[in-house]
């Protein structure tokens, strides 16, 4: 496409743009459970205006903005008191893998600055842990000691494992709460003993659970220990764009100590420009992502947040005890809204493939091959009838009934 030489009139665009979606996954009603969020047509409102309000405003400059800044502060200080951060301090990043990103680099610079090497790094991670931490690890030249899980069937970070996988050019250790592929809380504590004998800097990868599992746990879900409660953790990611229910894209990056937090900004005056130091990757920071964040978090409150994370692990129940009915064995013991599940006598491709050719878009994991779900408050509407095409979708895979025929059928 080449710019036009004349611009159109925007009621034109604005229909186009709408046509051009036309193909795209329908998460409003609720049959997608990746990528999107839903808490609620509310909340998507509360999003949409409170990110309008600040859309052209930059969280690059906080003298400017300092509006901008006083949110920053306050959602950050809404998050350590979530996860038992009194003290601590952290920023807003554009999503999971610029927080990851930024965890890395300050635990980089402050091994650095305690006397290792300043190259020859490595970073020891469950092979579960995300897939952001070597792409961060691969920016940075840091070696990644992606160690197995335990053999157990309980698919958590085997801490031993990963204790013998340190060496003296470890700077860091990760642990998941959960870990996306399976949904499982790696047993956070055992590896923050390992962290605080071998001193060592670890982080807590919370991007999908540290805005959902402090609500489970006020409503009675037994979650362990997993944030800043445990001593040796140093460093956390929670994603607010996740089960924050925040707009996109916006993270948290937190750290126990404001001395820890001084090893992630970057800072510069040796160029032509004026001195500029920035918190994260990025350096342009949309202002609407802050905003969003701060409003959503005072729309919900603490009894808004238990009352979606309720639902989610309300319709996460239900999933479970319906796919095992239908003779599916559910991965590990998930304790908040991603649950993974396989069955035994059909292959996960063609299960996935039945159930996207019924309208259903979700995600699959590889290790072992299951049908993956990240659950929404939404879902809680739409649980029977996913349970309902699961079982037809069963029943033509065993049938030998292709995708392009159930295809055929719904259209």
């Amino acid at each position: 496409m080449q710019m036009p030489e004349k611009g159109r009139g925007w009621d034109e665009v604005r229909a186009e743009m709408i046509a051009r979606g036309g193909g795209d996954v329908d998460w409003r009603s609720g049959k997608t459970a990746v990528y999107v969020f839903n808490a609620g047509e509310d909340i998507h409102h509360v999003q949409h205006d409170a990110y309008g309000l600040y859309m052209a405003e930059n969280g690059l400059g906080p003298l400017a903005f300092p509006s901008l800044a006083q949110m920053e502060k306050e959602v950050i200080a809404m998050a350590l008191g979530l996860l038992h951060g009194d003290g601590g301090a952290g920023a807003i990043t554009s999503g999971g893998t610029d927080s990851i990103t930024m965890a890395i680099k300050a635990a980089r610079d402050f091994a650095r600055a305690n006397g290792k090497p300043r190259t020859g790094h490595n970073i020891v991670i469950p092979r579960s842990g995300h897939l952001a931490f070597h792409k961060a690890a691969l920016m940075m030249d840091i070696e990644i000691r992606s160690v197995p899980l335990k053999n157990d069937g309980s698919y958590e970070a085997d801490p031993a494992a990963m204790e013998a996988a340190i060496d003296a050019g470890t700077i860091m250790m990760v642990g998941s709460a959960p870990q996306f592929p399976h949904g499982i809380i790696d047993p956070i504590e055992a590896l923050g003993e390992i962290a605080a004998r071998r001193d060592v800097w670890l982080h807590v990868d919370a991007c999908v659970g540290g805005y959902f599992a402090p609500f489970a746990r006020m409503n009675g879900v037994a979650v362990p220990a997993f944030d800043f409660e445990v001593p040796a953790v140093k460093s956390m990611s929670a994603d607010l764009h996740k089960y924050g229910y925040c707009a996109k894209g916006a993270s948290t990056v937190l750290f126990r100590s404001e001395e820890l937090y001084k090893h992630m900004p970057f800072s510069l005056r040796d160029w032509s420009g004026a001195p500029m130091k920035t918190p994260t990757l990025a350096g342009t920071r949309p202002g609407g992502a802050i905003s969003a964040a701060w409003a959503v978090m005072n729309v919900l409150g603490v009894a808004g947040y238990r009352e979606k994370q309720g639902l989610v692990c309300g319709v996460r129940e239900k999933i479970e005890a319906g796919v095992k009915a239908l003779g599916f064995d559910v991965l590990g013991k998930p304790m908040l809204g991603l649950i993974a599940f396989r069955h035994p006598e059909a292959e996960t491709l063609a299960l996935y493939a039945a159930m996207r050719a019924r309208g259903w878009f979700t995600s699959f994991t590889a290790e072992p091959p299951s049908l993956h779900l990240m659950l929404s408050p939404k879902h809680a509407d739409v649980a029977d009838a996913y349970l309902a095409d699961l079982a037809a979708a069963l029943a033509d895979v065993k049938a030998g009934v292709t995708a392009e025929k159930v295809e055929a059928r719904y259209s």
